[in-house]
């Protein structure tokens, strides 16, 4: 399936110059993303270690990545020395081997702390307390460079729910998040709209470019 030039236009007039577009590209083939690339898109975002190795090593090197998926820390290694940005980093240990391979890349690479704001059990993320913990440890870290925040709505058509969830990670990265430049990264295809109404810098849009996912 092609991409779906004029949604993917729509939404960067929607998008305006303020907010980022990661345009999410799990299991989607090489011909689309370079289809969206031509078209001046260079933010991709991968949910699995192995596919996006192979992608990145079969695309222009200027494409900007960003891992989005829960992230095996024995699989760090694979993307430490190209990925751009790791939106997914859940837990300290995590942390620690993305500073350890960065390290041996001689890199310092860009990280959010990926916090848990929705229902199910199934996603991933710090609480409010494990977030006050983690950042004086981070802060000394030599080799990853804290950017912001991200979290996952539930996958609702709730829309007060989802408010209430979007505001409460925009509440924290308020509080907690004093950086210039600093990215609040929530909002998909289906609820993207409401997540930027609630200060969203940064959207993963996937399905609306690219069509419905394979698997």
């Amino acid at each position: 399936m092609s991409i779906n030039k004029n949604k993917y236009q729509d939404l960067l007039n929607e998008l305006g110059t303020g907010i980022t577009l990661v345009a999410v590209s799990k299991t989607k083939p090489l011909e689309d993303i370079q289809e969206l690339y031509a078209l001046g898109q260079r933010d991709f975002g991968e949910n699995y270690v192995q596919e996006l190795v192979e992608k990145a090593r079969q695309l222009p090197t200027d494409i900007r990545w960003h891992f989005i998926g829960h992230l095996q820390t024995n699989k760090v290694k694979l993307i430490a020395p190209f990925v751009q940005l790791i939106q997914s980093i859940d837990s300290l240990k995590l942390l620690e081997e993305v500073n350890k391979q960065a390290g041996k890349n001689k890199r310092v690479i860009d990280v959010l702390l990926q916090v848990h704001i929705a229902e199910e059990e199934s996603k991933f993320g710090f609480n409010e307390e494990e977030l006050v913990a983690v950042l004086p440890v981070l802060s000394q870290m030599h080799n990853v460079r804290l950017r912001g925040l991200m979290g996952m709505a539930t996958f609702t058509e709730d829309e007060e729910k989802l408010k209430k969830e979007f505001s409460s990670l925009r509440d924290l990265f308020k509080k907690y998040i004093s950086l210039p430049g600093g990215i609040l990264s929530m909002g998909m295809s289906s609820d993207h709209q409401l997540a930027i109404k609630e200060g969203s810098n940064m959207v993963r849009v996937g399905s609306l470019i690219f069509g419905e996912r394979i698997a």
